[in-house]
């Protein structure tokens, strides 16, 4: 089957990338990680997969990633959620399995949560709920803190490309999204894939949203020598072992 490329033009006239391909429902919708986008190996191999037996499936960039529009540090939770949002409702229908990645694995819940009665079944790798205030904030210096409130904006080193900025509005718009402080009205079969040598997401953060939210078809997979990508063959592997297992017969 051919993958289809577009743009959607928000209603401030930036430009959401996105690829999609017909077939099998539900459609499988991919998410990419923070300063990640839809040509990442999860997501190519996704895409790759479904072409080959037939399921639909939708991959996207949020606004200031990948080939999409906007500036990445105009970006915030709550907008990137309403990025991919915009997207789905847009190019497609029925019923959706979300597969999210790190950043991309709290937008999904935040979709989830959003459209409930579309999501049958949810997949989060590495998946980072709350990562602005547990991960960002909690871990700065008092230095770094008041730098970022007083300038709006700091630059965090990063092992997979250039200094990431972080800016305030993303903190604070994060605590407008924050998840793991209650339970999680999630009822859709939940699968969590985790790397216990993640250095980016505490693996345990894998069993304690697992532990909050509220349906009780939940699993979580730990790979004893997964780093934080989980991209490796058998990664990969494991990745479509668990997605065909949510889809229909």
């Amino acid at each position: 089957m051919t993958e289809e490329t577009g743009r959607l033009k928000r209603a401030d006239g930036v430009e959401l990338a996105w690829k999609r391909q017909a077939g099998q429902r539900p459609t499988i919708v991919f998410l990419p990680g923070f300063k990640s986008d839809m040509e990442g190996s999860k997501a190519v191999f996704l895409a790759t997969w479904a072409a080959k037996c037939g399921q639909a499936v939708l991959r996207l960039d949020y606004s200031g990633h990948g080939v999409s529009g906007g500036r990445f540090e105009d970006g915030t939770i709550g907008l990137w959620t309403q990025d991919a949002l915009s997207v789905i409702d847009a190019l497609t229908e029925g019923p959706l399995l979300l597969v999210g990645s790190s950043m991309g694995g709290w937008i999904g819940l935040n979709i989830a949560l959003a459209r409930p009665d579309r999501v049958m079944a949810y997949v989060g790798i590495a998946a980072a709920p709350d990562f602005t205030e547990t991960l960002m904030w909690n871990s700065m210096p008092e230095a770094a803190r008041s730098d970022l409130m007083e300038k709006g904006v700091i630059y965090a080193p990063s092992q997979y490309d250039a200094p990431l900025p972080i800016t305030r509005a993303l903190i604070e718009d994060g605590r407008r999204h924050l998840l793991m402080g209650a339970a999680i009205p999630l009822a859709c079969p939940v699968r969590l894939l985790q790397g216990q040598q993640d250095e980016d997401v505490p693996w345990k953060t894998a069993l304690a949203l697992a532990d909050r939210i509220a349906g009780q078809d939940v699993r979580v997979t730990l790979i004893k020598d997964g780093d934080h990508r989980l991209s490796r063959p058998a990664d990969l592997a494991l990745l479509q072992k668990t997605v065909e297992a949510l889809l229909p017969a």
